[in-house]
Parts: C-alpha cells; sequence; structure tokens
C-alpha cells in the first residue's frame, strides 16, 4: 500500500478538519439557494413548502448518503475518486465506457463556470436586506455584479500560486459555517415545530403528484445535492473515513438548515415577499452582517475546491489520453495540487460570462443542475460495472440498486430539460470540451493504428556495427528513444527508420524509454531489460496517471544507479564528458507525425484527423509533455498516410 494511501486513512481531529474545508464547499453552500429556488414567487402553501423540504430532505438521503456516501465511495482506486478513476478501475470491463466517461467529465468541468458565480452572488445579494446597503446592494445591478466579478477574477488570479497558506483556514471556516446553519436552523424549527413532519415521505409525493406542476419542481430540488459528485472526486484529499464520518455533522446541519428555513417561511405565511431569501432573513437581525460575511467566505471556498477540482480532471484527462497536452504545474509542494494555467483562463472567463449574462442569483438558479444531472448519470452508469465485476456483488442486487438510481436520476434529468432555455449558451461550452475530449481520444487511437511494430533482434547485427563504425559521425553517445512498445522485444519501425536514415545516428548505447500509465494513481517504478550486450537497453517506467512524468530526470536517475550498483558494464564505458564538459552526452529524439498531402479523407476521419493535428499544435510539445529538456532533443517530423489517394489521371503531354 502506498504512502499515500495510508496516510488518508488516518482520522484525526486535524484531517476531520480538512475534509470539511475541501470537501463540503459546494454541496454545503446549497442553502443559500435551493429552498429560495422551490419556493420562488409562489404562494405559500404546506404543501408547498413542507413537500420542498421532504423532497430536499430524501434527495440527500439518496443521492448523497446512499449513493455517494455509501456506494460510490467504494469505488477506491488506491485513494483516489472521480470518474477518471473510476473508468480507469473497470475500463477492461466494458467496450462503451469511454463516451459515459467523456460525458460525465465533461459535464462535471462544464457546471464549473455556474457553481463560482451563483455561490458568490447568493452571499453577496444578502447586503441587500441589511440596513444601509438596501439601494446600493440590488441583485442584478452593476455595483453587485461589480463586486462579484472582482471576488471570482482574485480568486482564479491566486490559483497561480497555490492555495497551501489560505487552504489551512478552509477547515475552521467551514467549521464556522455549519455551525452557524446548525444553530440558526435549530432556533428556527423550535419556534415552530410543526416543520419536523416535513420528513415524512409523503409530503414529498403529495408535492410531486398533487401541487400543480409539482413534478418540475425537482429541477430546483436538485440544487441541494450539487455537490454530491465532488465528495467522490476529493476522495483523495481527505480519505473515506474522514468523508463519511464528517458527513453525518454536515447532514444534520443541512437538514437543521432546510427545516429552519422552512419553518420561517410557514411562520411567515403569506407576508413573504417575492424573492426575498429566507437563509438570511431568518437570521437574527444583529448576526446578519457576520452571517453575510461567513456565507461570503464559505461560498469562495466552495469555488476554490471546484476549481481545484477541474485542474485535478484535466491532469488525469491528460494522462489518460483524454485531453491535449498542456502545461501542468505545481504551485506548492503538497501531493497532487496542480495549476492549468489553460483551464485557469477558460473558468475565469466562462465564470464572468455568467454573471453578466446572468445578473443576479435567482436568473441563474434556473440553469443550474442541468450539467451535474448528466454527470451523475454516467457516474451510475460506470458503477454498476464497478459493483458488478470488482465488488462482484450479486448480479439482482446491483440491478436493483441501479434501478433505484436511475428512477431518481431521470426524474431529475427529464425536470432539468425544461432550464435547457435559460442555459442554451453553455451548451457551446460543453459542447467545446465534449469534441476536444472525444476527438483526441479516438484519433489517437487511429493515430496508433498505424504504428507498426517489429522485432528489434531482427536489427540487432546492423545496429552493433552502425555503433562501432567510425566512418560515419558519432550523433550522440547515450541516444535515447521514446517508445510505444510495451512489450521486451518490440520497437516501432520508425524509430529504425530514423537509426538508419541517410544519416545513421551512430550512438554507444541505445536507450528504449516506455512510459507505461498505470491505473494506480501515483505509482513511479521501473525495470531494465538489456537487449544486446552493453549496446540497446528497454527501460520501461511505470507512471501512475496522476503523476506529471519528467522523463529526463527518472533516465538520468536510472543511469545513476545503474552505474552506482555496476550493472551493465555501463560503470567501465565513456559517457560522453570530457575535460571541457563534465556532462554525460545524452540525446533524446522524439518522432512528431503531420498530416500528409496524400491524404484523400471521408468527412468524418478528416474532421476527426485535422481538428487532432490542430489541437496537437495549439498544445504542449512533447518534449514538454514528457519532461524533456529543449536542449536534448531532437524532433522528426513524418507523415501520416490516413487514406491516400488512390484514383487519380496523370497523362504525359503528346502521348
Amino acid at each position: 500500500m502506498s504512502n499515500h494511501h495510508s496516510t488518508i486513512k488516518k482520522v484525526t481531529a486535524a484531517s476531520l478538519l480538512v475534509a470539511l474545508g475541501i470537501i463540503y464547499g459546494d454541496i454545503g453552500t446549497s442553502p443559500l439557494y435551493a429552498l429560495k429556488a422551490v419556493i420562488g414567487e409562489r404562494n405559500i402553501d404546506a404543501t408547498l413548502v413542507y413537500g420542498g423540504v421532504s423532497c430536499i430532505f430524501w434527495t440527500l438521503v439518496f443521492q448523497t448518503t446512499v449513493k455517494y456516501i455509501w456506494l460510490t465511495l467504494k469505488a477506491d482506486n488506491d485513494g483516489e475518486g472521480g470518474v477518471f478513476s473510476l473508468y480507469a478501475l473497470v475500463r477492461r470491463y466494458g467496450k462503451k465506457l469511454v463516451i459515459p466517461t467523456i460525458l460525465g467529465a465533461t459535464t462535471l468541468l462544464a457546471d464549473g463556470i455556474i457553481t463560482p458565480p451563483i455561490s458568490v452572488a447568493s452571499a453577496i445579494e444578502g447586503l441587500a436586506i441589511v440596513p444601509g446597503f438596501e439601494t446600493t446592494i440590488v441583485p442584478g445591478n452593476s455595483i453587485t455584479i461589480w463586486i462579484v466579478i472582482i471576488i471570482i477574477s482574485a480568486l482564479f488570479f491566486f490559483q497561480r500560486f497555490g492555495t497551501q497558506a489560505i487552504g489551512k483556514s478552509f477547515g475552521p471556516i467551514m467549521s464556522i459555517w455549519f455551525g452557524m446553519i446548525l444553530i440558526v436552523g435549530i432556533a428556527e424549527i423550535f419556534q415552530y415545530p410543526d416543520i419536523l413532519k416535513a420528513l415524512s415521505p409523503h409530503y414529498g409525493y403529495n408535492l410531486l403528484v398533487h401541487y400543480p406542476k409539482g413534478f418540475w419542481l425537482l429541477g430546483s430540488v436538485f440544487l441541494c445535492t450539487t455537490g454530491a459528485e465532488a465528495l467522490y472526486s476529493d476522495l483523495g484529499h481527505c480519505g473515506i473515513r474522514n468523508i463519511r464520518i464528517t458527513w453525518g455533522y454536515v447532514k444534520v446541519s443541512l437538514v437543521a438548515c432546510y427545516l429552519g428555513q422552512a419553518a420561517w417561511v410557514m411562520h411567515q405565511g403569506q407576508a413573504v415577499l417575492a424573492g426575498r431569501n429566507p437563509f438570511f432573513e431568518m437570521m437574527p437581525h444583529w448576526f446578519l452582517l457576520p452571517s453575510i460575511i461567513i456565507a461570503t467566505a464559505a461560498t469562495i471556498i466552495a469555488s476554490q475546491a471546484l476549481i481545484s477540482g477541474s485542474f485535478t480532471l484535466i491532469s488525469e484527462a491528460i494522462n489518460l489520453n483524454f485531453w491535449p497536452r498542456v502545461t501542468v504545474r505545481q504551485p506548492t509542494e503538497s501531493k497532487g495540487q496542480v495549476y492549468i494555467p489553460s483551464i485557469n483562463s477558460i473558468l475565469w472567463f466562462g465564470c464572468v460570462l455568467m454573471i453578466v449574462y446572468f445578473k443576479e442569483s435567482g436568473h441563474m438558479e434556473a440553469a443550474y443542475g442541468f450539467s451535474i444531472t448528466i454527470a451523475m448519470m454516467m457516474t451510475t452508469y460506470l458503477l454498476g460495472f464497478f459493483l458488478l465485476y470488482k465488488l462482484r456483488w450479486n448480479k439482482i442486487g446491483v440491478y436493483a440498486i441501479l434501478a433505484v438510481f436511475v428512477v431518481i436520476e431521470s426524474s431529475f434529468f427529464i425536470a432539468n430539460i425544461a432550464k435547457i432555455k435559460e442555459r442554451w449558451m453553455f451548451l457551446f461550452f460543453e459542447l467545446f470540451i465534449f469534441i476536444t475530449m472525444y476527438v483526441w481520444y479516438y484519433a489517437r487511437k487511429i493515430n496508433n493504428k498505424f504504428t507498426r511494430f517489429t522485432d528489434l533482434g531482427k536489427y540487432a547485427l546492423q545496429i552493433k556495427e552502425l555503433s562501432e563504425d567510425d566512418a560515419i559521425p558519432k550523433f550522440s553517445t547515450h541516444l535515447i528513444y521514446l517508445t510505444k512498445a510495451n512489450l521486451r522485444h518490440n520497437i516501432e519501425e520508425k524509430i529504425i527508420n530514423s537509426i538508419f536514415a541517410k544519416q545513421p545516428k551512430r550512438a554507444d548505447v541505445y536507450w528504449f524509454v516506455h512510459i507505461n500509465r498505470t491505473e494506480n494513481p501515483y505509482t513511479l517504478s521501473y525495470d531494465v531489460s538489456e537487449l544486446i550486450d552493453d549496446k540497446v537497453i528497454k527501460i520501461n517506467i511505470n507512471v501512475g496517471f496522476r503523476v506529471q512524468p519528467k522523463t529526463e530526470l527518472y533516465f538520468k536517475r536510472i543511469v545513476q544507479d545503474l552505474v552506482a550498483n555496476k550493472e551493465l558494464n555501463l560503470h567501465i564505458r565513456p559517457d560522453g564528458s570530457s575535460k571541457y564538459n563534465n556532462q554525460p552526452d545524452f540525446k533524446f529524439v522524439v518522432i512528431e507525425k503531420f498530416l500528409s498531402v496524400e491524404n484523400e479523407f471521408a468527412l468524418k476521419d478528416g474532421l476527426l484527423l485535422k481538428y487532432y493535428f490542430l489541437l496537437k499544435h495549439l498544445g504542449q510539445s512533447d518534449e514538454k509533455a514528457f519532461g524533456l529538456n529543449k536542449s536534448d532533443v531532437v524532433v522528426e517530423d513524418i507523415p501520416l498516410v490516413y487514406q491516400p489517394i488512390a484514383n487519380f489521371e496523370l497523362k504525359r503531354n503528346g502521348l
């Protein structure tokens, strides 16, 4: 078991505090807008209020507690969670798991552009009922919009520096938040204890069946559980036991807050004005401003958790070949914390666009939740494979469990379909993400089909002869190729062609390095095979899908280890250094493909490959992606002939 895995399994007061700070930002701040969205501007009556709270409570029970806390957290990939971790666990058990995985990742990332603005706007708009701010902070006015934009922009700006320092305050702040909503909620319940009857499921049934258009209110009810997917995505930061223990406290606080809001609404009756937020209205007058400050801090933490989760998601997508290689940085020494500048810019632009377009949280409520519903449905699909093939549960039991969640999530999905007209502009963002992942994954598979492998043994004598041929200028002392061949004796034909090109590459030692992406997230190990005595050496480096490879660093360390251990006679061979330069003479060769002009594509394949090579051009170069220093790399371009022009007439004049 890895140190990472064993560390996160520990349960301490500090680990529980960290879990509160990292995991529950999104679902924890949903009381700011969920019940408000259910009630809206409708007439207050018991069927609406009791039914709304009942649906919220049972949604938290089934979707969050049963599905995610009990079931999905079992899909523990060496301590890591999330849709790509789940895919890595089950991909060998089904051929049709790629599209659900891409859909799940796409929709999870897409909703990232609305969580920060709706959360922060909901908190800031609470100032509208504070004396002195009534005319200044008005939902939807320019001042409110600019305050939200400034807060969100500052949050994205500071991503480049990492969140290690401010992250230490997340736990205490979220502890204060949950303590606040628990106490205030209980206080309101004491004022109107009859509201406890709303926990009975028949009130929810009455709302959905007997209330006018009650079923469509599920789109608003769903807001209470939109952060549930993050519970699984952030598994690696906190561990199963920490999440399960803290969820008990968080759930009690959330339910108490929702019941408290409902109690306040019922106590006010028809005096509740349209657009008023029961969350802030039920706060004691003297505590209103502090509650808004705490709420704003909590929403910033919720946004931060989602941004960090987006970085992790794309980092995994890159390593599993679902996303073009882009610059990935590690701003702090914290394991697993990454910063992706391009994704940071895309999310920032999307968030600003959302607040400018929708202007206030009330308008965003209508558009929120559609994507997360799809993400949850895709997780359910992948989870079924995990329960059947990894845990080997009884088929009938698994199908029964899946049937329950299919009914629940299909209902939420149908109710959320009505929101498409409010979120049509989101579809372009989601389509861009989906197409990018789809093209990158499937075009790489086409690309790989044209990778021909050959037996390295057939060329052993030629390579040895070339290495000892003094008539050929020495290209490098140590020549290293990155290879996709995972079998010991295999090598790509293009690499053989590169070695024996018009200007053959003579070297003392030929190395072939294969990066093997493992299903475990933090693997980092290697093995060495000597294919030709002291002449051709194959290295397999096993790298976890959450590790950013630094191939040159790994290679030099491996060579140092081999020399120190006096293996392969490397310790008695010259390394290319001299009295003028003590650095070993290494040269990496990276072979890049480009689309040949000889191709004549069918429409689908043409679009797929052209978009792939465009993304490849816009993305990070192979030398950067694999962690190679530019000064030590030679890049060779070779044409990809996929569908060559076969039928054409070429006539000679005069004949």
